[in-house]
């Protein structure tokens, strides 16, 4: 194979150190923009942050014992509460990709990371936009189906 030949992807992947947090962005970047088109519609203007872990606040608003356990997270701008949604004042969409959890999953699956961090996103997603367990596991074979 030549340099030529191989493309963009394939160099991105073939890390001789962990992939840092400009590495993971890149597969974050190209894993919203192939969303499907149910998520794709609802997060035209989302933000993308890529942290190393999540902080001490959110593993302790959302009950998580260890940092590991949560790969990424979705924020709404608007703020629930039962039965009332509020525009917040100033906020924005964005997901937070947490670089150091997600490595620790590839290096225990071995699945390939672009694949893994779309599935992730596609996920943490589609629950922020509180599609049934059953749509999202529709979406994710589909993705893989389609290869993408």
């Amino acid at each position: 194979m030549t340099a030529k030949s191989v493309s963009r992807q394939e160099i991105i992947m073939n890390f001789s150190s962990p992939p840092n947090n400009d590495d993971v962005a890149v597969f974050a970047r190209q894993a919203l923009e192939s969303l499907p088109d149910e998520l794709a519609r609802k997060c035209e203007e989302l933000i993308l942050e890529v942290e190393e872990f999540p902080d001490d606040t959110t593993l302790q608003d959302l009950d998580i014992e260890t940092p590991y356990e949560l790969l990424a997270l979705y924020h709404s701008a608007k703020e629930i509460s039962p039965g009332v949604q509020k525009k917040i004042a100033n906020g924005e969409d964005k997901i937070i990709i947490y670089r150091r959890p997600i490595l620790d999953v590839w290096c225990e699956t071995g699945e390939d990371l672009g694949r893994l961090i779309r599935e992730v996103i596609v996920e943490e997603l589609a629950r922020g936009f509180e599609f049934s367990d059953e749509e999202i596991q529709e979406m994710i074979i589909t993705l893989r189906q389609g290869n993408m």
